[in-house]
């Protein structure tokens, strides 16, 4: 087949994602004032391509499939198919906000009061799409970092900003007016490349060790010996993605039992069953679950 041409998000995803690769099964390597970076299979060729761009290129067929925001894909209007959601970043696996900022003392309290103001964001087109649809004139001019600033310096009367937590919004003295759009990191196709058979099974190859290597993150496999006098009580205490496993030791009075569980719940769950008469009880890290 001719080369899958992934696209990696240079930038604030880039070191995340290919950490994420590494898990999954694939070794991309990283050269020295280079936009290409080595794989370790013959049948992907790598582009580092800032996400704000990346979908784009897609679209235009100059990539065949990559990984960067949604907001991305909905701020270029592409025309490009969505085929796994990665909830990833380079500091969380959790979704980024893109919400509406003005100052904590300001007078507006919802988006209609934009009309005839001033906002500042990275998200120009979609957020004058935002506006047009809630019937909102205002002058929406892109900003080239410290978005937040504007608002404080009085350049803006609101933004329109990332966030996770909304923590550093709050620590400046500005207040969240409303949440535009969820967004997270997703993994891209250009819809010529998914009509193509050898090239639509590598890239569902991809997404299925990324998702799976993304599951193995928040999970963890429990093992340990079971009392049969308290097997039964113990089996009913252990969440698992079927049913636990359960096999006989040599010694007839005990069962091994192991299962997959989120890795939180090990916390409570771990004295819980020790109480019940579990010993040997082992957590073990997982690489990948499907």
């Amino acid at each position: 087949m001719a080369f899958l041409k992934l696209g990696i998000p240079k930038g604030s995803l880039e070191d995340a994602t290919i950490e994420l690769f590494e898990q999954a099964g694939w070794s991309i390597k990283k050269r020295a004032r280079n936009y290409f970076p080595v794989i370790d299979d013959d049948d992907i060729e790598c582009s580092l391509v800032r996400s704000q761009e990346m979908s784009r290129y897609i679209e235009d067929d100059v990539l065949d499939v990559g990984l960067c925001g949604l907001d991305w894909v909905q701020e270029n209007n592409s025309d490009v198919e969505v085929v796994s959601d990665l909830i990833y970043s380079k500091v969380s696996d959790k979704p980024a906000r893109w919400v509406l900022v003005v100052d904590k003392d300001s007078p507006i309290q919802s988006v209609k009061d934009l009309d005839g103001k001033r906002v500042a964001t990275e998200l120009v087109g979609f957020t004058k799409r935002y506006l047009a649809e809630n019937g909102v004139k205002a002058d929406v001019e892109f900003s080239w970092g410290a978005t937040e600033a504007k608002v404080i310096q009085g350049l803006a009367d609101a933004v329109v900003e990332i966030t996770e937590t909304g923590t550093t919004i709050k620590a400046n003295g500005l207040r969240i007016v409303e949440e535009l759009m969820q967004t997270h990191t997703v993994l891209i196709a250009n819809k010529a490349a998914l009509k193509d058979p050898q090239k639509k099974a590598k890239i569902e190859q991809v997404a299925l060790m990324l998702q799976a290597a993304l599951s193995a993150r928040h999970k963890v496999l429990l093992k340990m010996n079971a009392p049969d006098n308290n097997l039964d009580e113990i089996i009913k205490m252990l969440p698992s993605l079927h049913a636990p496993t359960v096999n006989a030791l040599s010694d007839q009075n005990w069962h091994a039992v192991e299962t997959v569980v989120n890795k939180k719940e090990t916390r409570d769950l771990i004295p819980q069953l020790k109480a019940a008469g579990a010993e040997g009880i082992l957590e073990l890290p997982l690489l990948k679950v499907c």
